[in-house]
């Protein structure tokens, strides 16, 4: 694995190491045993995976095993010692580069320096975070981005000055308005706003939403109450600001001039290929894209900026090529790189460069900048600076599915360029196979396997994040993708560049030929028989495992790589096998899930949720809507409360009234209240005071009783997640919750739109 040593000769890329001869094998098992001959042989492979040459892609990999640890502790770590000993653990590195150990301590550098990456990234965003709801809050600030949604707007304000009773004094807030009514990027505004928390993970396992808004500098969530006014800022924006305002009004403008030809759903994919605003098509669209594969198209990623990137290049090249003299002279292949360069750099610029669209510029230059240099581009070493660059600026990513599915898609497709295309059929061939070649056959069955491996790579992370898999997906991509390559993307950059000479409409009609097939084919698809591959939720265990073993696969050259495969099998299997929990209650104690003896959830309710609602049938692979009639079958609800009956027989009770509790105690094994229980009472309560500082409970049936998962523990006190005082927690001691944490203040869920959080 060592990069230092004597030079030696290294296999060609994407060639395995092979298995020894079977003459050498036979002698050795027949003069030393089974077990000495398969020990030498691992040997021998693990010496072959730790040549020259082999270290730098397993860098980024330990690198992000440290943020990933950095994100399991349960308090925050010290800076001014963590940092130091990742300093030292490089240093020591470094002092034995020349040194058979040197692999070892440079993985072990690397991960310490992950760690630390995340703990100076925490300590530099540091701010406050929203503890409890505030009904009003009189706030001002500058508005410094905007979003359009299929409903609502919603913007970030950056406060500079907030007025609320007994709430700190916050960062940034980001607020949801009426359709239409969000003010301009850069503008100053002053607001009466209601606040909320940010959202926490709304069962166990749960994606946790906090975490990614306390990134992004956000302390709290909310609603615009009233009117917006827009006023005279009382200090400079300063240049940041400037520039956030001068980009969305490009992108404004971009999106105005599409509006002039194209509506609906057209204009909504258009402009979200263009500029990143992916957020106002509508849902059954939306919905079709997602099932059918597609979906990836509406986030700009490395598809997106090497289609760009790939147009320009070619574009320059050709017409370089015009001037016999000028290509023999000059190098105009590096020449329509740096030009590829610029486009990508621009399109980063003009879609807003979030963390998934950087990674892909940053794969994008990684590779141009290898054309320019007469080196190979697509590699493992270009893909590990490419992690290595998006770790160090965002480690929070890491935890991002933007992330993990964009790398796993990048890495599988480099892993199939580094094994090779399979050679099936040669074009010159004088048969049908030779013919069908010739006319493009191979490069249909290459972009096949290509989308087959990228998705097979992305699949355990759809499963986990979303519960969902596309298993029609390689149809899909295969029939829609060369039409948004060839027509959609080309005809985009086209009228962008015609913006300014006023012929950009004849574009914009391209690009909606191209969007009505690539929707026509999504809901083609969606439609099919089994489309919508369903999952339910499996922790984050059986995830760890499958990426271990993708990782494995891909990276080692050596029969030893099928431990991947081995590894993706267990993780497989691990997921299949986790039992789904039989009660589920929210961390507002107004909405309870009970299993019921059919297997599916039935919901009761005292407040309507419909968004966590949907997480919940949708981490059961339950596709019902929220609207189902099915849902509340078997649920008994009157003035003082809802009965339900588990799979079990027992009872679960969500006490609407005081003077229920005495019933509901006697009758019921589980029971949810926002009330004192009774001392004397014989069921299992779940206090709302004991709930909101859980994030969600999950409760299995087991022979001793129900068995208690959360969503997080008092044990926790991160940035995004603070933990309680002590002296502060609820008096609703629950001796079979096993869980204090403090009062909130009595506030009623919002109601369905209302709870919003990050796409």
């Amino acid at each position: 694995m060592a990069d230092g040593g004597l030079k030696q000769e290294r296999p060609r890329a994407g060639r395995a190491i092979a298995w020894p001869p079977r003459e050498r094998a036979a002698s050795a098992i027949s003069g030393s045993g089974w077990w000495q001959f398969l020990t030498e042989l691992n040997l021998r492979w693990i010496r072959a995976e730790t040549g020259p040459g082999r270290l730098l892609p397993w860098i980024p990999v330990a690198f992000g095993v440290g943020i990933a640890l950095y994100f399991t502790a349960a308090r925050e770590p010290v800076a001014v010692v963590v940092v130091p000993v990742a300093g030292l653990a490089c240093l020591l590195a470094l002092a034995v580069r020349r040194r058979p150990v040197f692999p070892y301590i440079a993985l072990f550098a690397a991960l310490l320096a992950g760690f630390a990456t995340a703990t100076l990234k925490t300590a530099w965003v540091s701010h406050t975070v929203l503890l409890t709801p505030v009904g009003s809050a009189a706030l001002e600030g500058f508005v410094e981005t905007h979003e359009e949604r299929e409903r609502t707007d919603r913007f970030v304000l950056r406060v500079t000055k907030m007025e609320a009773h007994r709430a700190p004094h916050l960062q940034r807030v980001r607020l949801s308005v009426r359709k239409g009514t969000a003010p301009a990027v850069g503008s100053y505004v002053t607001l009466k706003a209601r606040l909320l928390p940010p959202l926490r993970p709304l069962r166990p396992g749960g994606y946790d939403f906090a975490r990614d808004m306390y990134f992004q500098g956000i302390g709290a969530s909310g609603f615009a109450l009233g009117a917006i006014k827009v006023q005279d800022a009382p200090e400079q924006r300063g240049w940041r600001l400037r520039y956030a305002a001068w980009m969305q009004e490009l992108r404004d403008a971009v999106d105005a001039r599409i509006r002039t030809v194209l509506s609906g759903d057209q204009r909504a994919i258009a402009t979200a290929l263009l500029t990143g605003r992916r957020d106002a098509i509508s849902s059954s669209n939306n919905d079709a894209l997602f099932v059918s594969g597609l979906g990836h198209v509406l986030s700009i990623s490395g598809y997106h900026m090497a289609v760009v990137a790939g147009v320009v290049f070619f574009a320059i090249r050709a017409l370089l090529a015009l001037n016999p003299a000028l290509s023999a002279r000059y190098a105009i292949k590096k020449w329509a790189a740096l030009a590829a360069l610029i486009a990508a750099l621009f399109y980063l610029l003009l879609s807003g460069a979030e963390v998934a669209t950087q990674r892909s510029f940053y794969m994008t230059a990684l590779v141009l900048v290898a054309v320019m240099a007469d080196r190979r581009a697509i590699t493992f070493r270009t893909l590990a600076l490419a992690a290595m660059l998006v770790l160090l600026i965002a480690p929070e990513s890491l935890v991002h599915p933007s992330f993990q599915m964009s790398f796993a898609a990048t890495f599988g497709l480099v892993v199939l360029a580094q094994i090779g295309m399979p050679q099936w059929f040669v074009a010159s061939d004088d048969t049908r196979l030779g013919r069908f070649a010739a006319w493009g056959g191979r490069e249909l069955l290459v972009l096949a396997l290509a989308s087959f491996v990228a998705g097979l790579a992305t699949t355990p992370y759809a499963a986990f994040h979303f519960h969902r898999i596309a298993p029609y997906g390689v149809i899909a991509n295969l029939v829609a993708m060369p039409v948004v390559s060839a027509l959609v993307m080309p005809a985009g950059l086209l009228g962008i560049m015609a913006i300014p000479f006023g012929f950009d409409s004849l574009f914009w009609r391209l690009m909606e030929v191209g969007i009505d097939w690539m929707i026509a084919v999504s809901q083609w698809v969606a439609a099919l028989p089994g489309a919508f591959g369903r999952v339910h939720a499996f922790g984050i265990g059986p995830l760890i495992v499958m990426s271990c073993g993708i990782v494995i696969l891909g990276l080692l050259r050596s029969p030893l790589r099928w431990m991947g495969a081995a590894l993706i099998g267990c993780g497989v299997a691990w997921a299949a096998v986790v039992t789904e929990p039989d009660i589920l209650i929210a961390r507002d104690a107004l909405s309870v899930a009970v299993r019921g003896k059919d297997g599916r959830l039935r919901i009761m309710h005292t407040a309507k949720n419909a968004f966590v609602w949907r997480e919940w049938l949708a981490a059961d692979a339950d596709g019902r809507m929220v609207t189902d009639p099915s849902i509340a079958q078997g649920v008994s609800c009157d003035e003082a409360g809802c009965v339900a009956e588990g799979k079990e027989g027992d009872l679960v009770a969500l006490t609407r009234q005081p003077e229920a509790l005495a019933d509901d105690c006697a009758q019921a094994k589980v029971v949810v209240t926002p009330y004192p229980a009774p001392a004397d009472c014989a069921a299992r309560v779940f206090h709302r005071d004991d709930l909101r500082g859980l994030g969600g409970v999950a409760l299995k049936r087991t022979a001793r009783g129900y068995s208690l998962v959360t969503s997080q523990s008092v044990e926790v006190d991160r940035p995004w997640s603070p933990a309680i005082p002590e002296a502060s927690r609820g008096s609703q001691s629950n001796k079979t919750l096993g869980h204090r944490t403090s009062p909130q203040p009595v506030d009623a869920t919002p109601p369905e739109g209302e709870q919003e959080v990050a796409d």
